[in-house]
């Protein structure tokens, strides 16, 4: 798995991006968002259960990501096809604010290292890349156990500082300086 100090893989796929067929898909590629940071977070499939609470909830943060310069990009294995539709039929995804990646050749789940070998989807995996293109934050966790947006937003604002920031610093706190 890739990890902290890596460059983000170049990558270049379709994203579902809104609801009317006329205006539905993308392409997204490293350059879609240049110079802004990046929060891409893969999930393991479309029209489950955990998945939707998760991306519901990075949703009603994403004015916040938007504030510090962040963009965010869900993704899974799920074609466009698939996105629309679960977007389409499930009331808190109708109007996401933010891509939703279709790895359908499961290139870039494989190059990140996220791909679980046993069920062929992407792992419930999380990405903080700077505007460089360099990852600073991964996280995976179990299929079965959500994460926490809100938590993701709090060690992106620690990142954007520059400092050192102690065991659960909030923006605004104070940060550690060595004396």
């Amino acid at each position: 798995m890739l990890t902290i100090g890596d460059a983000f893989p170049q990558f270049k796929m379709q994203a579902t991006v809104s609801n009317d067929l006329n205006n539905a898909f993308i392409d997204v590629d490293n350059n879609t968002y240049q110079g802004k940071w990046l929060l891409v977070f893969f999930y393991p499939k479309d029209f489950t259960f955990v998945c939707p609470t998760e991306i519901k909830g990075f949703a009603d943060l994403n004015d916040e990501f938007q504030d510090r310069d962040c963009q965010i990009l869900a993704g899974s294995v799920d074609s466009e096809f698939v996105h629309l539709a679960w977007r389409k039929s499930h009331a808190d995804l109708s109007e996401l604010p933010f891509p939703m990646l279709a790895d359908i050749k499961r290139e870039l789940s494989s190059d990140l290292g996220v791909l679980d070998k046993n069920d062929g989807v992407s792992m419930r995996a999380t990405f903080l890349v700077d505007p460089q293109g360099i990852i600073r934050h991964v996280s995976v966790t179990d299929m079965n156990v959500g994460r926490n947006p809100q938590e993701v937003l709090r060690i992106l604002d620690a990142l954007q500082t520059d400092e050192l920031c102690p065991c659960n610093w909030n923006n605004g706190q104070d940060t550690l300086k060595v004396a």
